[in-house]
């Protein structure tokens, strides 16, 4: 029997990020789950405020070097890798000149969201979805952790479904208490009218806030998580719902063996792929 493939595409992940509910699953997730015998790949953000030299992170030349094409601007895509050593696992950073390369995350030094949040995004998951072809690694789980990774289902849904590497891929998707205000730019939409994405595709994006965002994530999946204990209560109704397999939130002691045994559950299912 084949090993099945996990894909892990993280908005955090300590020790790159600061401790928190999202950043620690996004470390110990994958390590456990390669422990349980799938083979993973993880993906997440290279934010300026990692400390490269400290986390020994170093370009991959042989990924890097491609541009994607974001409102008509190219915008070229860097990889970088750094091992967590104590899990054997390797991390490939998204980066970007332009995009990735500020001192803070997702607000600048006031709290303020920066108003390219949405290209940002963008570039982080077409970035992931180019970088895993490269690699010829196709998975059979696609995990995605974080509003950040919102693109990312109707990318492995519908721009890339016929692309063998992701044509036979389920999609996860980990809600978090990770709401933001205001709303991304209104014209995240003409940004995100790749191949074979139509404008009714994009109808939930009208108001591209954080609700609609996850509701958005959620369409394109085939299995929701609770990554925390608390989501917004809309969120909570509309994902359980939906009827596609939900896994509640569960706490550190047993979140791996819970998340391990729901993907054989999303593999197995028979929902339709194409929303």
């Amino acid at each position: 029997m084949k090993s099945v493939k996990v894909l892990f595409v993280s908005q955090e992940i300590t020790p790159y990020i600061d401790e928190n509910d999202m950043s620690i699953i996004g470390r110990n997730l994958p390590q456990g789950i390669q422990e349980k015998g799938r083979e993973i790949r993880t993906f997440m953000p290279r934010w300026g405020s990692i400390n490269e030299r400290r986390n020994q992170l170093h370009e991959v030349i042989r990924l890097s070097g491609m541009n994607l094409v974001i409102s008509d601007a190219d915008h070229p895509l860097i990889i970088k890798v750094a091992s967590i050593q104590s899990a054997r696992m390797q991390v490939y950073f998204i980066d970007n000149e332009d995009y990735f390369q500020r001192k803070t995350t997702l607000t600048d030094e006031k709290g303020n969201y920066y108003p390219d949040n949405d290209e940002r995004a963008i570039f982080f998951a077409r970035g992931v979805m180019e970088t895993v072809k490269k690699l010829r690694w196709a998975p059979d789980i696609v995990h995605c952790h974080g509003w950040f990774s919102s693109m990312i289902p109707i990318l492995v849904k519908q721009t890339y479904r016929e692309d063998p590497i992701f044509a036979k891929a389920k999609v996860v998707y980990s809600m978090y208490d990770d709401a933001f205000t205001p709303a991304l730019d209104s014209n995240i939409k003409s940004k995100l009218q790749l191949e074979n994405i139509t404008k009714k595709d994009l109808e939930l994006l009208n108001t591209p806030d954080y609700i609609n965002l996850t509701k958005f994530a959620l369409k394109y999946s085939d299995g929701i998580i609770f990554g925390s204990p608390k989501v917004e209560s809309e969120l909570d109704e509309h994902a359980k719902s939906l009827k596609k397999p939900v896994l509640n939130y569960h706490g550190m002691d047993d979140y791996v063996d819970q998340i391990n045994l729901f993907y054989d559950k999303v593999l197995n299912s028979t929902g339709n792929d194409k929303k």
